[in-house]
């Protein structure tokens, strides 16, 4: 799995990411100098599909607030406004956890609780601040596990979670101190390094307890799910289209900058001076002497920008699959119910992440002693019937963040067949313009 969180990294990083990354992403060639590399490296930009489909495709469950259920007891009710004790409430934290599993396709919730430091009684666990709350684990940070069957589930016996600790470091500085926190059931444990007396480093438990809980309270949250505690990220294929846009786009302005300087070629001329400027020419009396500008015919810069249309094409699409419906039972519920329509695989994925939201709900339950969690809810009524549906809400997201132009927007929606094609596009775009109410920003009023 890190193998392919490295290149999530680079794309979800952008511009920047993808240039430190240097030749992993994009190749020296083999005829290629160092110094023409670099200044290739230096001039490359990212277009950044891979996290603007991300983004966009977290938006669309998240358009409307998570439903808390009346099962829900009262006081964790009241905890969900600040569930992680960082002050984001459950819905926010949600959007986040959703987002790192369609990105990475796999990360997890912790559900953790402060020692009682002595407190006896609800009230005094109440008044020290002390209650469950949730941590967002990157898949980044799970250095692997162990897991067993029980009662014909499979549960996590250990996990071992990579940490960073900031420790005061002087009057005015700060460090941050690496650890590993081992869970197993009913106890945890911090190991630290420590140097030895011949200068050699050791991992060795810093600090140690035990918890009131019979198991891990950790749960996986999957973007595709392979396995348990095994996930793949849904949108692996154009994280690659997105790597070879990449590498296509700084082969075109490669190519762009030889073609817009052209060279200048002399034949014939002798010992004559050659002085380049608007006020100066040149003299020979060589009979067959020429002397002329050589330009780049222009046919494969063309041809490399199609080439760059239809990836961006062929990426949109990818990213707009996960919003077409599928036919077909896919649930109990719907087997239950032949009438009911299938599920775009995005949709699969919020059900997922919602039943993971629930586990941790009753996480901390399990904390403080209530018999349930209770359940949430997430918005899931955003599939597309096709994939020009899906690919056309994705085009109107990606414009309304400015990501697209008017212009390319109406014609990507004619070129799906959503509008007729007899409309042209600039009449459309001015008529637009005059019909838009002066109290409505128009096309020349937006920000860019």
């Amino acid at each position: 799995m890190a193998e392919d969180w490295e290149l999530i990294d680079a794309l979800m990083g952008g511009t920047k990411a993808m240039r430190k990354a240097g030749k992993r992403f994009l190749p020296q060639w083999p005829a290629e100098d160092d110094v023409s590399y670099k200044a290739r490296l230096a001039t490359a930009t990212l277009f950044p599909a891979y996290a603007r489909t991300v983004s966009v495709l977290t938006g669309k469950p998240f358009s409307k607030p998570v439903t808390i259920g009346e099962d829900v007891p009262p006081r964790i009710v009241e905890w969900l406004g600040n569930v992680d004790l960082q002050g984001r409430n459950l819905h926010t934290f949600a959007a986040e956890v959703c987002a790192d599993a369609l990105a990475y396709g796999l990360c997890g919730i912790l559900v953790d609780c402060p020692p009682s430091n002595g407190a006896r009684t609800v009230q005094d666990e109440r008044q020290a601040g002390i209650r469950p709350y949730a941590v967002h684990i990157r898949g980044h940070h799970i250095l692997g596990w162990r897991d067993e069957m029980r009662g014909g589930a499979r549960v996590l016996t250990q996990l071992r979670l990579l940490e960073y600790v900031h420790e005061d470091d002087g009057p005015f500085a700060s460090k941050a101190v690496e650890q590993v926190r081992v869970l197993e059931p009913g106890r945890w444990a911090v190991y630290r390094k420590q140097r030895l007396e011949n200068g050699a480093e050791t991992w060795a438990i810093h600090d140690q307890g035990v918890t009131t809980l019979p198991v891990i309270p950790f749960v996986p949250v999957y973007g595709l799910r392979c396995g348990f505690m095994i996930g793949r990220p849904p949108m692996l294929e154009l994280a690659h289209a997105n790597v070879e846009h990449w590498q296509s786009k700084s082969d075109q302005q490669t190519i762009l900058h030889v073609a817009r300087v052209p060279l200048l070629f002399a034949k014939g001329l002798g010992d004559a001076q050659i002085t380049v400027g608007a006020n100066s020419f040149v003299q020979t009396g060589a009979e067959h002497a020429d002397l002329k500008y050589v330009e780049h015919s222009g046919a494969a810069i063309e041809a490399g920008r199609l080439s760059l249309l239809d990836l961006e094409d062929r990426m949109r699409q990818v990213g707009a699959e996960l919003l077409v419906i599928k036919p077909g039972n896919t649930t109990e519920v719907q087997t239950i119910a032949d009438n009911e329509q299938g599920m775009c695989d995005l949709q699969r994925i919020m059900q997922a992440v919602e039943d993971s939201l629930d586990t941790a709900l009753g996480l901390m339950a399990q904390w403080v002693g209530e018999k349930e969690g209770g359940h949430v809810s997430i918005y899931r009524d955003f599939g597309a019937a096709t994939l020009a549906e899906a690919s056309a809400s994705l085009l109107f997201q990606m414009r309304s963040v400015g990501a697209l132009s008017f212009e390319t927007l109406l014609s990507e929606l004619k070129r799906r067949g959503i509008l007729s094609p007899d409309i042209d596009i600039e009449q459309e775009m001015a008529r637009a313009k005059a019909d838009a109410p002066k109290t409505v920003a128009t096309e020349e009023t937006v920000r860019p």
